[in-house]
């Protein structure tokens, strides 16, 4: 009788890990076991059936440590570099996620919020839920985004800069402008006025508009005469609102309590910032 050695797909997790890897390929795995594709499959069904091993992706898979066998997943940080390397785009965290990374800490960030330039689908990865927001282009932005250490490699991160133009872009991400205005309280002592002007290229005019008249209103004017100099090259520029929501329904807008001659910015309500 010839005895079967190839090794379980429980054993080859085990062996990644000890290895300091959590992620694996179909493919890889298959030609690592020795095995057909369907045997694979239902043996991965198996371990993700024990929350020992979850599927983000189509082919792609993420082992759960036993230290997160109650969280259903590792952190999304630990895997998201491979996951995007998977998906073949370029990305960077972003949003709330990045504000916490970057010392913000009044808010409780719900979700793992990564920029692609792909729409894709979300992900819930056992208690966690990533969520991709779209920017067409990421080149105009590369100077914005830093390579950050993780336990088990790298992650891409919005800079400090980015991530404060980001939540003005991004608004409904940043969880209204209450919120957005608590968070670049925080942000806004980090800001580099050189890098923050630079990047402001990459995004809308009324974005910049919107993120000075907030530094300035939360007491960082020392961070925006190069933001104004950069806005005001391209000439005059119009009027937007802070807030476009309070004038979707205008027999309940309000009227303006300020008008920023400087931002050329309508404030219709002064947002609230956490202590």
């Amino acid at each position: 009788m010839i005895n079967d050695r190839r090794p379980t797909l429980s054993a080859y997790t085990s062996r990644l890990q000890s290895e300091g890897r959590i992620v694996f390929s179909e493919y890889e795995a298959v030609q690592a076991l020795g095995v057909t594709r369907g045997a694979f499959l239902d043996a991965a069904e198996r371990l993700q059936r024990r929350q020992a091993l979850i599927k983000p992706r189509r082919g792609f898979y993420v082992v759960v440590p036993p230290q997160y066998a109650s969280w259903g997943a590792p952190p999304p940080g630990w895997y998201i570099d491979d996951l995007m390397r998977h998906e073949g785009r370029p990305y960077y965290v972003g949003l709330l996620k990045a504000a916490e990374l970057h010392g913000a800490t009044h808010h409780a960030v719900m979700e793992f919020q990564v920029v692609t330039d792909k729409r894709l689908p979300d992900i819930r990865a056992g208690r966690n839920r990533i969520a991709f927001y779209y920017r067409k282009h990421l080149e105009p932005v590369r100077d914005g985004i830093e390579e950050r250490k993780t336990d088990t490699g790298k992650m891409m991160v919005s800079s400090v800069e980015l991530t404060a133009l980001d939540l003005v872009r991004y608004a409904h991400a940043g969880g209204g402008i209450d919120n957005i205005a608590t968070v670049l309280a925080d942000l806004g002592p980090e800001l580099r006025p050189k890098q923050l002007a630079a990047l402001s290229e990459g995004v809308e005019r009324p974005v910049i508009q919107r993120l000075g008249y907030l530094l300035d209103y939360l007491g960082h004017v020392d961070r925006t005469g190069l933001l104004f100099d950069k806005l005001s090259e391209a000439g005059a520029f119009s009027w937007v609102e802070l807030d476009g929501k309070e004038t979707r329904h205008p027999e309940f807008t309000l009227p303006p309590q300020v008008k920023d001659d400087c931002w050329r910015v309508i404030v219709r309500r002064t947002p609230e910032v956490d202590e």
